[in-house]
């Protein structure tokens, strides 16, 4: 009889994390990774985050919508392709009312937050639209981080 295996925290879904504000992107997957018991990837470029989306098992996707390579419509209807299974949120510093109507198209998107926002609120979105029933840990007092 073979021993049971346990899950290892790479079988775990992930939290993937797409803006090309470099300084914000590392911070929001820092806090991110120190706060919740999952995987955090963060990228800055959309079309690496895509070519990386096949090898993670992806929960949630958080992505900017104004990106110089393509903008987080395109980018989550191409994401949706890759990780049908993962809740997207968008984040904006952009008024996205005028394009709601594209937004609402779009199945896996679930959430909408607008910058500026700090990091306790998008775990707190994170964890509201977490797909199924293995949502991630919260540590409210990560070391170092309250």
């Amino acid at each position: 009889m073979k021993p049971e295996r346990k899950k290892t925290r790479d079988t775990r879904r992930s939290v993937v994390i797409v803006d090309d504000e470099e300084a914000y992107v590392e911070m929001m997957a820092q806090m991110m990774a120190t706060h919740l018991d999952c995987s955090v990837h963060a990228f800055t470029r959309p079309r690496e985050a895509l070519g990386s989306l096949s090898r993670v098992s992806v929960g949630v996707v958080v992505t900017d919508y104004s990106m110089p390579e393509m903008d987080g419509v395109e980018f989550i209807r191409k994401a949706s392709r890759i990780a049908p299974e993962a809740a997207f949120i968008m984040i904006s510093g952009n008024d996205l009312d005028p394009i709601g109507h594209e937004l609402a198209r779009l199945k896996r998107l679930k959430m909408r937050l607008n910058k500026p926002c700090g990091w306790r609120r998008v775990v707190a979105a994170v964890l509201k639209v977490w797909p199924g029933d293995d949502t991630p840990g919260f540590r409210p007092h990560a070391a170092g981080h309250t």
